[in-house]
Protein backbone atom coordinates (compact mmCIF):
# COMPACT_ATOMS: atom_id res chain seq x y z
CA UNK A 1 0.00 0.00 0.00
CA UNK A 2 1.47 3.42 -0.94
CA UNK A 3 2.48 6.00 1.63
CA UNK A 4 -0.54 8.23 2.35
CA UNK A 5 1.17 11.54 1.55
CA UNK A 6 2.72 10.20 -1.66
CA UNK A 7 -0.66 8.82 -2.71
CA UNK A 8 -2.35 12.19 -2.15
CA UNK A 9 0.39 13.98 -4.10
CA UNK A 10 -0.01 11.79 -7.19
CA UNK A 11 -3.72 10.91 -7.11
CA UNK A 12 -5.46 11.58 -10.39
CA UNK A 13 -8.73 10.63 -11.99
CA UNK A 14 -8.93 7.75 -14.44
CA UNK A 15 -11.48 8.07 -17.23
CA UNK A 16 -14.16 5.37 -16.93
CA UNK A 17 -13.58 4.38 -20.58
CA UNK A 18 -9.99 3.60 -19.54
CA UNK A 19 -11.16 1.16 -16.83
CA UNK A 20 -12.03 -2.50 -16.99
CA UNK A 21 -12.40 -5.38 -14.57
CA UNK A 22 -11.71 -6.58 -12.15
CA UNK A 23 -13.32 -4.19 -9.75
CA UNK A 24 -12.97 -4.27 -6.00
CA UNK A 25 -13.70 -7.52 -4.17
CA UNK A 26 -16.57 -7.53 -1.64
CA UNK A 27 -14.03 -7.00 1.15
CA UNK A 28 -12.38 -4.12 -0.69
CA UNK A 29 -15.79 -2.57 -1.39
CA UNK A 30 -16.59 -2.73 2.34
CA UNK A 31 -13.27 -0.99 3.03
CA UNK A 32 -14.02 1.71 0.44
CA UNK A 33 -17.51 2.34 1.84
CA UNK A 34 -16.23 2.34 5.43
CA UNK A 35 -13.66 4.98 4.51
CA UNK A 36 -16.36 6.89 2.61
CA UNK A 37 -18.36 7.08 5.82
CA UNK A 38 -15.38 8.31 7.87
CA UNK A 39 -15.57 12.02 7.15
CA UNK A 40 -16.20 15.23 9.08
CA UNK A 41 -19.86 15.16 10.11
CA UNK A 42 -20.72 18.00 12.49
CA UNK A 43 -23.66 16.98 14.67
CA UNK A 44 -23.30 13.31 13.65
CA UNK A 45 -26.09 13.81 11.13
CA UNK A 46 -24.85 11.36 8.46
CA UNK A 47 -26.13 13.58 5.63
CA UNK A 48 -25.22 11.08 2.90
CA UNK A 49 -25.73 7.51 1.84
CA UNK A 50 -24.44 5.28 -0.94
CA UNK A 51 -25.99 3.39 -3.83
CA UNK A 52 -23.80 0.63 -5.28
CA UNK A 53 -24.15 -0.20 -8.98
CA UNK A 54 -22.33 -3.32 -10.14
CA UNK A 55 -23.13 -6.14 -12.54
CA UNK A 56 -26.67 -6.00 -13.93
CA UNK A 57 -27.55 -3.04 -11.69
CA UNK A 58 -25.47 -0.87 -14.05
CA UNK A 59 -27.59 -2.11 -16.96
CA UNK A 60 -30.85 -1.39 -15.13
CA UNK A 61 -29.61 2.09 -14.19
CA UNK A 62 -28.65 2.73 -17.81
CA UNK A 63 -32.13 1.74 -18.94
CA UNK A 64 -33.62 4.34 -16.57
CA UNK A 65 -31.24 7.01 -17.83
CA UNK A 66 -31.97 6.18 -21.48
CA UNK A 67 -35.73 6.07 -20.93
CA UNK A 68 -35.76 9.52 -19.31
CA UNK A 69 -33.45 10.86 -22.02
CA UNK A 70 -35.72 9.50 -24.78
CA UNK A 71 -38.82 10.99 -23.13
CA UNK A 72 -37.20 14.41 -22.85
CA UNK A 73 -35.60 14.25 -26.31
CA UNK A 74 -38.25 12.68 -28.56
CA UNK A 75 -36.23 13.31 -31.72
CA UNK A 76 -33.03 11.79 -30.37
CA UNK A 77 -31.31 9.34 -32.71
CA UNK A 78 -31.13 5.73 -31.52
CA UNK A 79 -27.33 6.03 -31.21
CA UNK A 80 -27.74 8.81 -28.62
CA UNK A 81 -30.24 6.75 -26.63
CA UNK A 82 -27.86 3.78 -26.74
CA UNK A 83 -25.03 6.02 -25.48
CA UNK A 84 -27.20 7.07 -22.52
CA UNK A 85 -27.84 3.39 -21.72
CA UNK A 86 -24.11 2.85 -21.34
CA UNK A 87 -23.43 5.75 -18.94
CA UNK A 88 -22.52 3.45 -16.04
CA UNK A 89 -21.10 0.52 -18.02
CA UNK A 90 -17.41 1.34 -18.47
CA UNK A 91 -16.21 0.75 -14.92
CA UNK A 92 -17.17 -2.50 -13.17
CA UNK A 93 -18.30 -0.58 -10.07
CA UNK A 94 -20.09 2.73 -9.67
CA UNK A 95 -20.98 4.22 -6.29
CA UNK A 96 -23.50 7.05 -6.15
CA UNK A 97 -23.11 9.40 -3.21
CA UNK A 98 -26.54 10.65 -2.18
CA UNK A 99 -26.66 13.94 -0.28
CA UNK A 100 -29.49 15.28 1.86
CA UNK A 101 -29.81 17.95 4.50
CA UNK A 102 -31.87 18.31 7.63
CA UNK A 103 -32.70 21.48 9.51
CA UNK A 104 -30.33 21.92 12.45
CA UNK A 105 -29.67 24.99 14.63
CA UNK A 106 -25.87 24.57 14.54
CA UNK A 107 -25.20 22.69 11.30
CA UNK A 108 -26.19 24.62 8.15
CA UNK A 109 -27.19 22.79 4.99
CA UNK A 110 -23.95 23.90 3.30
CA UNK A 111 -21.89 22.09 5.92
CA UNK A 112 -23.96 18.94 5.47
CA UNK A 113 -23.46 19.08 1.70
CA UNK A 114 -19.72 19.52 2.19
CA UNK A 115 -19.73 16.36 4.30
CA UNK A 116 -21.25 14.46 1.37
CA UNK A 117 -18.52 15.87 -0.88
CA UNK A 118 -15.86 14.77 1.61
CA UNK A 119 -17.43 11.33 1.57
CA UNK A 120 -17.18 11.16 -2.23
CA UNK A 121 -13.54 12.21 -2.13
CA UNK A 122 -12.74 9.63 0.54
CA UNK A 123 -14.25 6.95 -1.71
CA UNK A 124 -12.05 8.10 -4.61
CA UNK A 125 -8.96 8.15 -2.38
CA UNK A 126 -9.68 4.74 -0.83
CA UNK A 127 -10.17 3.13 -4.25
CA UNK A 128 -6.93 4.71 -5.46
CA UNK A 129 -5.06 3.48 -2.38
CA UNK A 130 -6.26 -0.05 -3.17
CA UNK A 131 -4.76 0.23 -6.65
CA UNK A 132 -7.92 0.96 -8.64
CA UNK A 133 -8.68 3.81 -10.97
CA UNK A 134 -11.45 6.12 -9.78
CA UNK A 135 -13.33 9.08 -11.18
CA UNK A 136 -16.01 11.26 -9.57
CA UNK A 137 -18.48 12.39 -12.24
CA UNK A 138 -21.94 13.83 -12.54
CA UNK A 139 -23.64 14.54 -15.88
CA UNK A 140 -27.15 15.70 -16.73
CA UNK A 141 -28.72 12.56 -15.26
CA UNK A 142 -27.20 13.24 -11.82
CA UNK A 143 -29.45 16.31 -11.59
CA UNK A 144 -32.56 15.08 -13.37
CA UNK A 145 -35.41 14.49 -10.93
CA UNK A 146 -36.98 11.73 -13.05
CA UNK A 147 -33.70 9.78 -13.08
CA UNK A 148 -33.22 10.34 -9.36
CA UNK A 149 -36.76 9.07 -8.70
CA UNK A 150 -36.00 6.03 -10.86
CA UNK A 151 -32.93 5.35 -8.71
CA UNK A 152 -35.08 5.49 -5.57
CA UNK A 153 -33.95 8.85 -4.19
CA UNK A 154 -36.37 10.64 -1.90
CA UNK A 155 -37.65 14.09 -2.95
CA UNK A 156 -35.23 15.84 -0.56
CA UNK A 157 -32.18 13.88 -1.77
CA UNK A 158 -29.63 14.91 -4.43
CA UNK A 159 -26.64 13.22 -5.98
CA UNK A 160 -23.19 14.49 -5.10
CA UNK A 161 -21.99 12.32 -7.96
CA UNK A 162 -21.08 8.91 -9.27
CA UNK A 163 -17.71 7.39 -8.38
CA UNK A 164 -16.59 5.04 -11.18
CA UNK A 165 -14.05 2.43 -9.97
CA UNK A 166 -12.12 -0.19 -11.92
CA UNK A 167 -8.76 -1.44 -13.04
CA UNK A 168 -6.96 1.14 -15.19
CA UNK A 169 -6.25 -0.10 -18.71
CA UNK A 170 -3.36 2.38 -19.05
CA UNK A 171 -1.47 4.85 -16.90
CA UNK A 172 -3.56 7.94 -16.20
CA UNK A 173 -2.17 11.17 -17.57
CA UNK A 174 -1.75 13.99 -15.14
CA UNK A 175 -3.19 17.39 -15.91
CA UNK A 176 -1.74 20.80 -15.15
CA UNK A 177 -2.17 21.73 -11.50
CA UNK A 178 -2.35 25.29 -10.15
CA UNK A 179 0.80 26.83 -8.75
CA UNK A 180 0.47 27.43 -5.03
CA UNK A 181 1.40 31.07 -5.63
CA UNK A 182 -1.80 31.41 -7.71
CA UNK A 183 -4.15 29.98 -5.10
CA UNK A 184 -2.65 30.76 -1.69
CA UNK A 185 -2.80 34.07 0.14
CA UNK A 186 -1.74 34.80 3.68
CA UNK A 187 -3.86 36.90 6.01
Amino acid sequence: MPDALELLKIRRSVKPREMSGPGPSPEELDTILTIGARVPDHGKMTPWRFIVFEGDARVRAGEIIAQVFAQKNPGAPPADIEMEKRRLMDAPLVIAVVSFTRPHPKVPAWEQELSAGASAMNIVTAATALGYGANWLTGWFAFDRDVLDGFGLKPDEKLAGFIHIGTPSKAAEDRPRPALSDIVTRF
